[in-house]
């Protein structure tokens, strides 16, 4: 049931159930093993939940290696917890094939990171590693940001075709003979071979047979052979090292870098975004249209390129110069969480680093708060490299309840209404609480000193520009929380940026003024895919805090919420009425 609270009232009143066809039926669930643990009072990082796998879950954690599959998850349904799980399941099976490999986990951010790192010890595996995508490339030093609409261009597929013409445009075919000079003795190799040298190197690079400094290599090579041949026919044997040591002589060396210059990543993306003609010839053919290419130029970082303030989208070009000139070592398997919130530039960072290996995509494209989040697990799987994935659809919930479910889905409709409502396999009698007030702060410092006289963990999750004004007032009140930061843990008592909240669970939430949250994101849309992630992250209890009147998306008639199992006794989740 749902209650609406007076903050000048002393007791708890339920809100009037509305009627009509929008009322849903919740149930009151027996009790049990599952719901036992699920409620069990939490303290800080996530722990082992091996006891709540499900059987739907558990085909998804002992699915073959060779298997990439997809989860998409509705909030509580426990897809975290499956990637993990699978994790260690599969180091199990293959312990020695992935023990060469590895297994990389990649988080949204490190407080993520903190919080899901002691799991997979707890399951006795310690050799995973834990990343954020930025960290993959974590030598690049990040000192500038972008505008939404320039990192949304930068994070475009697209861009993988511009970097990939841009380094290409620097090879130049020869023009002339190479005349080399050894000990013993000179040789020639004529324009019209050196010119078939090259261009069969370059139509290797052009299929993909190799990447751009293994082609340069190989025409160094091919040159030194060619002197080689010469040599021989004049009765000289040169031995296979010295070939090889002809191939790194300033002779052959000049002549390759006059026809297939040295790159570098950071240089080569400083130019592109700086050299008007070279985006340009780059962008040909309908790639990029004049107003992208003047949006690219004005988001060029400042500095050169040793000390360009590169921004977070740069650092995947970075990333994907890298790869076409060097190539990217990659891992046996790889599980990324929040992959709806990648950008396809940031899904083939991803997808190069498990080319030979598998992948487990977790994720729920009604939580997508990026400009650029996927709206299609297609598209998205195709970006990772992997457009033949298995789909899993996880739709029964287990951590959130019914109540609280119920009350989040009603923006469902407004942010991904293509999605099956979520259901919920446990209730909560009194779990969620709507209280308007006209002092915000002083009724959440209320709430926090409630809070504290519970057992468990519980946050106070506000939109970003709001966190900084509810520390002052709880410290001036002595009730003092962690600060959760993107480089921190969350710990029992936290007060959370709402953009920090994906994939952390409390036992208690105090959500704050809802129509901030959503007023704190770059659309609407995703302001209320902001505002579901907020509302769905406590396990017993939800109260939310609110000046401004709520959303009118919450006031939409509620989804199903509950899980129609046999033998549950239905009671009502009524419509919002406010007056």
């Amino acid at each position: 049931q749902m209650f609406i609270r007076d903050s000048s009232a002393a007791e708890t009143a339920p809100l009037p159930a509305g009627a009509g066809a929008g009322a849903r039926p919740a149930v009151v669930p027996a009790g049990g093993l599952l719901e036992r643990e699920i409620e069990r009072p939490r303290s800080g990082p996530m722990r082992d939940i091996v006891a709540t796998i499900q059987p739907e879950q558990d085909e998804i954690v002992r699915a073959e290696l060779s298997v990439s599959l997809c989860v998409q998850g509705a909030p509580g349904t426990g897809k975290t917890a499956v990637g993990l799980h699978r994790a260690a399941y599969l180091l199990f099976a293959h312990r020695e094939r992935l023990a060469r490999a590895g297994v990389l986990v990649v988080g949204p951010n490190r407080a993520f990171l903190g919080y899901i790192a002691a799991v997979l010890p707890a399951l006795g595996e310690f050799t995973v590693r834990h990343s954020t995508l930025a960290d993959l490339v974590d030598d690049v030093t990040v000192g500038g940001a972008d505008t939404v609409e320039a990192a949304t261009l930068k994070g475009d597929a697209r861009m993988a075709t511009v970097l990939r013409r841009a380094l290409h445009d620097g090879l130049r075919p020869p023009t002339g003979p190479v005349a080399v000079v050894t000990r013993a003795g000179r040789w020639t190799v004529g324009e019209e071979e050196f010119t078939g040298l090259f261009a069969d190197a370059a139509a290797g690079l052009a299929a993909g047979t190799f990447r751009y400094a293994i082609g340069r290599e190989r025409l160094a090579g091919r040159l030194a052979n060619a002197v080689r041949v010469r040599a021989e026919a004049g009765g000289n044997f040169p031995t296979d090292g010295a070939v090889r040591t002809l191939a790194r002589s300033r002779a052959v060396q000049g002549a390759v870098e006059a026809v297939w210059p040295k790159a570098d990543a950071a240089a080569l993306v400083r130019r592109l975004l700086t050299d008007p003609q070279l985006l340009a010839r780059a962008a040909a053919d309908g790639m990029l249209d004049a107003d992208e290419q003047r949006l690219l130029l004005a988001a060029a970082p400042p500095g050169g390129a040793r000390t360009a303030r590169w921004s977070p989208a740069d650092v995947f070009w970075i990333d994907e110069a890298r790869d076409l000139i060097d190539g990217t070592g990659g891992f046996g398997h790889l599980i990324v969480d929040e992959a709806q919130d990648l950008s396809p530039m940031q899904c083939r960072a991803l997808a190069r680093r498990c080319a030979d290996g598998s992948l487990t995509v977790l994720g729920d494209l009604a939580q997508g708060t990026t400009p650029w989040a996927a709206t299609s697990w297609s598209a998205q799987l195709a970006h990772l490299g992997r457009p033949d994935a298995h789909l899993e659809v996880l739709t029964r919930g287990y951590r959130v309840p019914a109540e609280i479910l119920g009350f989040a889905g009603r923006l469902l409709t407004h942010i991904a209404a293509e999605l099956t409502a979520p259901t919920s396999a446990r209730t909560a009698p009194g779990a969620l609480t709507l209280l308007p007030t006209s002092d915000v702060a002083a009724a959440v410092t209320a709430e926090v000193a409630r809070a504290r006289t519970r057992s468990g963990s519980f946050a106070v999750v506000a939109a970003d520009a709001d966190v900084a004004a509810l520390a002052v007032a709880l410290r001036t009140a002595d009730l003092a929380v962690d600060e959760l930061r993107a480089d921190s843990t969350p710990s029992r008592a936290c007060l959370v940026p709402a953009s920090l909240a994906k994939g952390l669970e409390f036992d208690q939430v105090i959500a704050v003024e809802p129509a901030a949250i959503v007023a704190g994101e770059p659309h609407p849309r995703l302001g209320l895919r902001r505002l579901y992630v907020v509302l769905t992250r406590a396990v017993s209890e939800l109260t939310v805090i609110h000046a401004e009147p709520l959303p009118a998306a919450l006031h939409s008639p509620v989804p199903a919420a509950i899980d129609p199992s046999p033998g549950r006794i239905a009671v009502d989740v009524p419509i919002i009425t406010e007056t």
